[in-house]
């Protein structure tokens, strides 16, 4: 049977009342009415409330030129005869344009267009997944110039953007999988009857692809950070054996000057045996020490 799509974005509370069907419990349109979020506060679900189901998604918006993946809430009403989509612009970010759901075919059923919606959102995911990949082989790429601060503050803000999508997608794939399992529907099957589930089976198999792909750019990243930290602790190394060097170069002349400021009562005294030949000691044993120091390739 064929349902209307009702496609809101940030409505006002006279403007969504009259879009959603009667008998919406009053939280429902509390949460529908809430600023939008950021998608680390918001955990997506779907769930029954009788004669509707009422559904909380985020789709991922890599964003690379800010290097980070924003998160454009979806809240959906469905009941077996009307679709409302309320979609909330993130904070400092563009008006939200209608998606490609508003497209579907005439004669669509309530939950044929709410598997659209769900799958759109999926493939979002995917999209992140090839963005973060990107910006992992961008940071290897300049791993060797760029300074330790800006690698540190990339692998961290990678690192975040890995967390809240695989957060985003188990939890969008649990609420799926209720549907795959036959454990959510509303008036006897009308919303999700056997075909429209069978379209859902395609959106869970494209969720667990993206949380495989979501651990194996984890994994590249976690290999990046190793490779940075072994560069780092390589530098310090190299700073160390400097100073070493240094350190050793100035022993040996530090013990001959202490050598001849002992009183040796006049053994000294004449200007060759001072002056000349202390020098003349304190530079062929620096000499000899930096040669064998290159010869054994330690500088």
């Amino acid at each position: 049977m064929a349902a209307r799509w009702l496609d809101l974005v940030d409505p006002a509370k006279d403007e969504l009342l009259r879009a959603l069907p009667p008998g919406v419990d009053p939280d429902v349109v509390e949460v529908l009415l809430a600023p939008a979020s950021d998608g680390v506060r918001v955990r997506p679900l779907l769930e029954s409330h009788g004669g509707y189901v009422f559904g909380i998604f985020l789709e991922a918006v890599p964003e690379q030129e800010q290097d980070r993946i924003t998160y454009r809430e979806i809240d959906v009403v469905a009941s077996p005869d009307l679709v409302v989509t309320v979609r909330k612009t993130p904070t400092g970010s563009t008006a939200w344009i209608s998606a490609p759901v508003e497209a579907s075919s005439p004669g669509e059923s309530a939950g044929a267009l709410l598997h659209r919606l769900i799958d759109d959102v999926a493939e979002s995911f995917l999209s992140a997944v090839g963005a973060v990949d990107e910006e992992i082989d961008e940071l290897e790429e300049h791993m060797e110039d760029w300074s330790p601060e800006r690698v540190r503050g990339r692998v961290s803000g990678l690192r975040q953007d890995l967390l809240h999508a695989r957060r985003n997608v188990s939890a969008t794939r649990a609420a799926i999988r209720r549907i795959v399992d036959h454990r959510l529907d509303v008036s006897d099957d009308r919303l999700f009857p056997t075909d429209v589930e069978q379209l859902f089976v395609d959106t869970y198999e494209t969720l667990v692809r993206a949380g495989d792909e979501l651990d194996v750019a984890r994994d590249l990243l976690a290999s990046a950070r190793d490779h940075h930290q072994a560069k780092v602790a390589e530098s310090q190394n190299e700073i160390v054996k400097t100073l070493t060097v240094i350190a050793s170069l100035v022993l040996v002349p530090t013990l001959i000057v202490g050598y001849y400021g002992q009183n040796f009562e006049g053994a000294f005294d004449d200007w060759h045996w001072s002056l000349a030949f202390s020098t003349s000691l304190i530079v062929v044993t620096t000499v000899v020490q930096l040669v064998a120091y290159r010869w054994r390739r330690w500088i």
